[in-house]
């Protein structure tokens, strides 16, 4: 098993156990709501303090039970869920496909740059074509154009344009 199984594993254990604990332990069998949220507690809390004490703010929406309040509750907690789930999905997709775009860009230029690579004969033969070419047609002669060879200067833009795309 590998390491991150391991911890896996052990992080799985403990959310269980977190889960199950206060169950098999019988917390909260004196009270006659055993597991209420926070905001119950404290409001116990507050008039049991001072029973005079007046909230600042009411609720906008109070469900009916505290089943619905419930529902509601994990509805938003699977929403707030999905919206990071998604988020760190899209963060690691783009981060993969400037990966493969990296790779690819360095294996295309790599072979390209090998094989477009001329002798100095050859190179000295394509400078002299340009310049006659540029004085005919007005061109200046393009690092991309191709000689009498065929092969393209290694500047890349030509087989980065058309590499066909890994996915």
């Amino acid at each position: 098993m590998s390491r991150n199984a391991k911890i896996n594993a052990l992080l799985l254990f403990v959310v269980a156990a977190l889960a199950v604990l206060p169950l098999a332990l019988g917390l909260g069998d004196h009270k006659e709501e055993p597991f209420t949220g926070a905001d119950s507690e404290a409001e116990t809390a507050i008039t049991e303090i001072r029973p005079d004490y007046e909230p600042w703010f009411s609720p906008l929406y109070e469900p009916p039970s505290g089943e619905i309040e419930s529902a509601l509750f994990a509805l938003q907690a699977a929403l707030g869920a999905g919206v990071l789930a998604y988020y760190f999905g899209l963060h690691r997709g783009r981060r993969q496909g400037e990966l493969r775009a990296l790779a690819q860009r360095d294996t295309t230029t790599s072979t390209t740059s090998a094989a477009a690579r001329p002798s100095t004969t050859t190179r000295a033969s394509q400078s002299t074509e340009n310049r006659e070419n540029a004085g005919s047609t007005g061109n200046t002669g393009n690092t991309g154009s191709t000689g009498s060879t065929g092969r393209s200067h290694p500047s890349g833009s030509a087989s980065e344009a058309s590499a066909p795309e890994r996915t």
